[in-house]
């Protein structure tokens, strides 16, 4: 067998320069891409990853709005999965769809931004859990209330176990506020992100 060292071998690096992939290249071949896609109307879900204080976010995004935001401890291959099960395959990683989405929660991390101006689309849930969905982002910044609270001014006092259901699914977590609501002694319920996860988003707002 021969061996290539591109380190001595002229050819080697010829050869190297051919079939090597130029990071430059491949995020211009991947922009040309992005925008043919979009413009062809083939893109139906677009997605980037951004960082934040509490770790890697995924943020997805339909023509109607902000569908998805992802936690990395969700597995973000799996969370894509699931939106190309069900919604559509047609996904694509497109940080430009975001950059509005990406900017308000820098804003809203930073301590600048205390509610969200995104298009939202509820897809991914229906029924009682997309009502109780709805009315989080009625939960002013910087308070909280409980299970029973949620129950009761959703108008089915009796469905507290089914509004933590709606919560724990929450599909759009930190815009859609879930991290309000609280058990009624006080104690903080779960959390799709994890609990030091909604700890750190209700300092965040209690220092604001």
């Amino acid at each position: 067998m021969t061996t290539l060292d591109p380190t001595t071998d002229p050819d080697a690096r010829d050869l190297m320069t051919l079939t090597t992939p130029d990071a430059a290249k491949l995020a211009d071949l991947h922009r040309t891409l992005e925008k043919r896609s979009d413009a062809a109307g083939l893109l139906d879900i677009a997605y980037t990853v951004i960082d934040s204080p509490v770790g890697p976010l995924l943020l997805a995004a339909t023509d109607k709005g902000l569908v998805r935001v992802g936690f990395e401890r969700e597995d973000f291959d799996r969370v894509l999965d699931s939106l190309a099960s069900r919604i559509s395959p047609r996904i694509l990683r497109a940080p430009t769809r975001l950059d509005a989405a990406a900017r308000e929660l820098d804003e809203y991390f930073a301590g600048r931004r205390t509610g969200f101006d995104l298009p939202l689309d509820y897809s991914l849930s229906s029924g009682f859990r997309q009502t109780v969905q709805r009315h989080l982002s009625d939960i002013a910044y910087g308070t909280t209330e409980t299970y029973k609270e949620v129950a009761e001014i959703v108008g089915n006092p009796k469905a507290v176990r089914a509004v933590g259901s709606a919560c724990a699914t929450n599909p759009l977590p930190v815009v859609v506020p879930c991290h309000r609501v609280l058990r009624t002694d006080g104690s903080l319920g779960g959390y799709l992100g994890g609990l030091e996860a909604k700890t750190a988003l209700l300092t965040l707002e209690a220092a604001a």
